[in-house]
């Protein structure tokens, strides 16, 4: 039998009702939840995710609408004049 180079540990944390009900909801039946877990956590740590909203700055959530294609002339003419 091999030994895993990297074996596991149980530890407990706590995490709102609402965020384990997203969890249950996102993941299928066979999906580790253990697993998903580990690779966000190493996901965050390594910075191999993509900054949510709330880590944007205004110029940066402009600059991106602006490339977006379902954004209407009018509103792209403000974006682009805000951002210049």
């Amino acid at each position: 039998m091999r030994r895993s180079l990297d074996p596991s540990i149980k530890f407990s944390i706590s995490i709102p009702t609402s965020i384990n009900n997203k969890l249950e909801r996102h993941l299928s039946y066979n999906q580790s939840r253990s697993r998903f877990i580990s690779s966000a956590i190493e996901e965050k740590l390594e910075g191999n995710t993509a900054p949510g909203i709330t880590e944007l700055t205004t110029r940066q959530l402009m600059a991106a609408l602006v490339n977006r294609n379902d954004v209407e002339k009018g509103l792209e003419v403000q974006l682009l004049h805000l951002l210049s």
